[in-house]
C-alpha cells in the first residue's frame, strides 16, 4: 500500500521530534559540493525555489529550496513544491533516501529520483540540510475537483493533435 505524501511528511516530522536523525554524521565538503551541484543541475530549484525560473537562476543560495506556494494542477489534483529545507531538517538521512525511492504525485519526476545513486541522494540531503531551516511549509495537496485558493499552473497539454485515423482491413 502506498503512503500518501501528507502521511509520509507527518511521519517524518514525528520521527524528527523523537530524535530520529540524531545519529547522522556531519557531511564532508565534497558531499556538500556534490549535493549543491545535483540540486542545480537536477532542476530542484526550478520548482522548489520561488522565482528561480523567472529570474534565470539568479536567486541567492540562501533562498534556495524553501518551496513555492504556486501549485501544479492536473488530473491528480493540485500539488505544491515542498519546502525541502524544512523537510530535510525533519528527516534522517535514511528517511530521505527512502523517500527518494517512493512514488510521488506529478509533476515531481520521482522516477528520476529513484534512479539516483544512494551516494547522490545522501549528498543532496547533506547539502539541503546544510542550508538550514527557512520559510514555512507549503500548502497541502488538493484533490481533483476541490477549490484552490493559491496561484497554480494548469499542467495539462493543450491543442493536442487529433488521433490519426487508421484504415480497417
Amino acid at each position: 500500500m502506498k503512503m500518501s505524501i501528507a502521511l509520509a511528511v507527518s511521519a517524518a516530522f514525528a520521527a524528527a521530534a523523537a530524535g530520529a536523525h540524531a545519529a547522522d554524521a556531519p557531511a564532508d565538503k565534497r558531499a556538500l559540493e556534490r549535493g549543491k551541484y545535483l540540486a542545480r543541475i537536477g532542476g530542484c530549484n526550478d520548482c522548489h525555489t520561488a522565482g528561480y525560473m523567472e529570474r534565470a537562476g539568479q536567486v541567492p543560495e540562501s533562498d534556495w529550496l524553501a518551496g513555492s506556494a504556486v501549485g501544479f494542477q492536473g488530473p491528480w489534483g493540485t500539488t505544491y513544491p515542498a519546502n525541502l529545507r524544512l523537510l530535510a531538517q525533519s528527516m534522517s538521512e535514511g528517511q530521505w533516501v527512502a523517500r527518494f525511492r517512493t512514488e510521488m504525485r506529478p509533476p515531481m519526476p520521482w522516477f528520476n529520483l529513484k534512479a539516483m545513486s544512494d551516494a547522490d541522494v545522501r549528498a543532496l540531503y547533506a547539502f539541503v540540510r546544510s542550508l538550514g531551516a527557512k520559510g514555512d511549509p507549503m500548502p497541502a495537496y488538493v484533490p481533483p475537483g476541490q477549490a484552490v485558493t493559491t496561484p497554480y499552473f494548469v499542467f495539462v497539454p493543450q491543442n493536442l493533435p487529433a488521433p490519426l485515423k487508421t484504415s480497417a482491413k
